[in-house]
């Protein structure tokens, strides 16, 4: 079957491309998604191979950093049974996990930041999920068609 692509949103503040590269093996896992079409995505569709947009959200300027590859497929956010944690959930369980994580590891950061003003402006990403008005969705498919024209913005 082939392989999938996505875009990852999170602040860099919290995490960033920086941040995952710095990880042992440049690896960790992706935690926190407390939305339940993303937590979906996260636990049933994303899966070990599958590319992903880094996108640096809430940011100047906000826009897709880098690439990742997602090397574990989904399983349940243990970060949502700790209390200290910033998006603890008392209703996820062991057994009955509410939220869901994969594990990415670092592929490629780019030179530049491609930013999303960009982005809305390139023919071919017009139905893009991230350049619709009113996306905000932290995990979002990518076909195939816009990874190809937005790596094609990288070389």
């Amino acid at each position: 079957m082939a392989n999938k692509y996505w875009l990852f949103k999170s602040e860099p503040s919290c995490f960033s491309m920086d941040d995952l590269k710095a990880m042992p093996k440049s690896t960790d896992h992706w935690d926190g998604v407390r939305n339940y079409q993303a937590r979906n995505l996260l636990r049933d569709d994303i899966k070990k191979g599958d590319e992903v947009f880094f996108y640096h959200s809430n940011a100047k300027p906000m826009g897709i950093a880098g690439i990742c590859t997602v090397v574990k497929s989904g399983y349940p956010d243990h970060t949502a049974q700790d209390p200290n944690s910033d998006h603890p959930d008392p209703k996820h369980t062991d057994d009955k996990p509410l939220w869901y994580m994969v594990d990415v590891k670092f592929k490629k950061k780019f030179k530049d930041i491609i930013a999303l003003k960009d982005l809305k402006e390139i023919s071919g990403l017009n139905n893009m999920v991230l350049t619709q008005r009113g996306s905000r969705l932290s995990v979002q498919p990518v076909t195939s068609d816009e990874w190809k024209i937005i790596i094609a913005l990288t070389k």
